[in-house]
Parts: C-alpha cells; sequence; structure tokens
C-alpha cells in the first residue's frame, strides 16, 4: 500500500490549482482525475463549456476543454502524478486516511476533496448529449450566457428557485426576451428574487409549463412547451436553454463520514477549506453553492494546499 503526503481527488480548476501549489512545495502530490467521475470526462464541468470569456488570461477567450487540458499539463509540469481512476471509498477513521480505486490503494497524511458538483438536467429530446447540449442548451447562464450566439435572441431557462430567476435576471442583460419555464403555478424562489423577475420586463413566466422537445439545425432555433394544465403544446423562438434546477455535489463515495449540508455540500470552517476531519480539505464546487465558478474554485483550490502544507509542517 503506497503512501502519500497529499492526495488530491479531483480533475477541475480547484484541484489542479492544489496540485500546483502542493508540487511546487515539494509535497510530491498525487491527483486522482477520475474516469467519467459525476457522468463528465476529466476536467469536470468545464468540459462542457465551450467558449470561456471570464476566465483572466485569456483575452481572446478559450474553450473549456482546452483550459482544462493547460490546468493538467501545469501540474504535470511540476511533477504532480495523474491518475485516470475514479477515487471509489475513503476511510477517514484513523491517520494516515486510507482511499480506494478499482486499480490501486493507498494512504495519504492529506487529502484534498474536489470532485465538484454536477448541474442537474432533464432529458428534453433534442437537448441532450450529441445533439443541441452545449449547441444553443446550457446549465450554466453566468458562464454561457455572454455569448455572441445568445445575444439580442430570446431565451429561456427552466426552473422555479432562486437559481432560476437570478439567471433569467442574469440573461435579461443579452437576450431580447427571456422566458422562465416553471411546472408550477408559483415560484420556489424567495420573495426578493420573485420581485426582481416579476419587475422585469424582458421576462415571461410560463407558468404551469414544461420544455418538451428543443429544435434546431447545427444550434438551437425553438423550443416547444407544453401546458400542464390544458396539455396544449406551443412551439417558441429560442436561442438559449437554460437548465437552472439545481446542482448534485459529487460527494456520495465520502459515504457520511465529512459533514455535509442539507444540500449536500461539504461544509468547511469559515475562511478555510478545513472540513470537520483533520488534514481532509474541500475546495471548488464540491463545498461552494454559491459562486460555482472556475476562478473561485481555483482560488479555495489554493487554499486547500496552503493549509495542507500547514498541517504537515505542524506534524512534522
Amino acid at each position: 500500500m503506497t503512501a502519500h503526503k497529499v492526495v488530491i481527488i479531483g480533475s477541475g480548476p480547484a484541484a489542479h490549482t492544489a496540485a500546483i501549489y502542493a508540487a511546487r512545495a515539494e509535497l510530491n502530490p498525487v491527483l486522482f482525475e477520475g474516469f467519467m467521475a459525476g457522468g463528465v470526462a476529466a476536467g469536470g464541468q468545464l468540459t462542457t463549456t465551450t467558449d470561456v470569456e471570464n476566465f483572466p488570461g485569456f483575452p481572446e477567450g478559450i474553450e473549456g476543454p482546452d483550459l482544462c487540458l493547460r490546468f493538467r499539463a501545469q501540474s504535470e509540469r511540476f511533477g504532480t502524478v495523474i491518475h485516470t481512476e475514479t477515487v471509489n471509498s475513503v476511510d477517514f477513521s484513523s491517520h494516515p486516511y486510507r482511499f480506494k480505486t478499482d486499480e490501486r490503494e493507498g494512504t495519504a497524511e492529506t487529502i484534498i476533496l474536489a470532485t465538484g458538483a454536477t448541474a442537474k438536467r432533464l432529458p428534453v429530446p433534442g437537448a441532450r448529449d450529441g445533439e443541441l447540449w452545449q449547441r444553443g442548451v446550457s446549465a450554466c447562464a453566468v458562464c454561457d450566457g455572454a455569448l455572441p450566439g445568445f445575444r439580442n435572441k430570446p431565451l429561456a431557462v427552466i426552473g422555479g428557485g432562486d437559481s432560476a430567476c437570478e439567471e433569467a435576471s442574469f440573461l435579461t442583460k443579452f437576450g431580447s426576451k427571456v422566458y422562465l419555464v416553471h411546472r408550477r403555478d408559483e415560484l420556489r424562489a424567495s420573495k426578493i428574487m420573485q420581485k426582481r423577475v416579476f419587475d422585469n420586463p424582458k421576462i415571461e413566466i410560463l407558468w404551469s409549463q414544461t420544455v418538451e422537445e428543443a429544435k434546431g439545425d447545427e444550434f438551437l432555433e425553438s423550443i416547444v412547451v407544453k401546458d400542464a394544465k390544458t396539455g396544449d403544446l406551443k412551439e417558441l423562438e429560442c436561442s438559449g436553454l437554460f437548465f437552472a434546477i439545481g446542482h448534485k455535489p459529487n460527494t456520495d463515495f465520502l459515504d457520511g463520514q465529512i459533514e455535509l449540508d442539507e444540500d449536500g455540500y461539504i461544509i468547511t470552517a469559515p475562511d478555510s477549506t478545513q472540513t470537520n476531519v483533520p488534514g481532509v480539505y474541500a475546495a471548488g464546487d464540491v463545498q461552494d453553492k454559491k459562486w460555482r465558478q472556475a476562478i473561485t474554485a481555483a482560488g479555495s483550490g489554493c487554499m486547500s494546499a496552503l493549509e495542507a502544507e500547514h498541517f504537515l509542517a505542524t506534524r512534522e
């Protein structure tokens, strides 16, 4: 059983930023990037994003998968050992901590959890992988909403909570109008978020309706919505469809050993990435339910590596 100082579980900006800092501190980090973990390729949610225009250092923008490859290359440059394996289980009952994949098992003095969160999607015909997903269909308005293909075009958001209302409001900066498609006849969002939506003349709420189909050739052109009360179908011109029905943190493999909030996100100490288990840290979207941006994930990845380095130094 191989022993390590720092093991990083994840493959996005949080994981690789942690790896870069840990490697430069000569902690010899080992990173398990997973194999289709969370249903997406190594790199996480960024691999499902086309143009990334809000990550510093790329004034012309960069494709999401290309940015992930650059993260990976930089980690390797400083000596991070990367395994394309999914960590299936961990054991925090005694130190050093144990982990296991299908191919190997080992121990770690510190572990950084950066497994991210997977955006929830609906199996709408035409909006699935291999269809119009990432060709007008997205799960992140903040990430994709400012792209040229959405500007001055009608857009649609599916959902009825705070996230849906926030994303609909955000998209009014770019779209000609925004449909908020909600399956019920009242929103679940907080009163203040509801008021923002009701007061925005560019938002039209489609009450008690569901999206039945996304249509288009190379890019989304229209959506078909169904009235849940009458069964009537209606086709609407639409160039952007955004799922805003929440995220699922990738924490199942922790098996209840780490303290989570009511939505399954890892709880960390204030101004820290420290979990309730000493020497175990959480960075990125797996502990961030509010911002969920590549740049904020990278920042928390930096914090986790510095905290892991301090933990190891104090034990020595």
